[in-house]
């Protein structure tokens, strides 16, 4: 298998849990669970102070979700244009790409343990898959 091609099928899970995210991330306060109603409205009522702003623990979650779009999108378009270049730059595309593969087995392991079993296993392929095409690149 050519290392273009795993690192496409890298992105795409990245895409794949993109989507995920979105979906997860703009739907976290609707339920019809009176405990998780709660629990939400905790997290978005009181505020307290942050670094000189106020702000309630739920801003922080609706920020952090927001950053991880950012981080998404960019580890794809990272991912694609190293596979661009991966033939005729393969030191250069290996130089970036290691980091990112360890970071999204990393972030799977830490999906595993705090999340649920599909977000850990869609950034544990994708990483696994970047290292994977490392190897192949030579």
């Amino acid at each position: 298998m050519k290392p273009k091609l795993v690192l496409r099928l890298a992105a795409l899970c990245i895409a794949v849990h993109l989507i995920g995210h979105f979906f997860g991330h703009f739907s976290w306060k609707e339920t019809p669970d009176p405990v998780k109603q709660e629990v939400i409205r905790q997290m978005t009522g009181p505020e307290f102070e942050f670094m000189g702003v106020m702000r309630s623990m739920g801003d922080y979650f609706e920020g952090y979700g927001l950053i991880l779009f950012v981080v998404y999108g960019m580890s794809i378009a990272l991912i694609l244009s190293a596979a661009r270049y991966s033939d005729s730059y393969h030191d250069i595309a290996r130089k970036v790409l290691t980091p990112i593969g360890i970071g999204y087995v990393a972030m799977g392991a830490i999906e595993f343990v705090y999340f649920f079993p599909f977000a850990g296993f869609i950034s544990l392929a994708a990483g696994a898959l970047i290292i994977l095409a490392i190897f192949l690149n030579g």
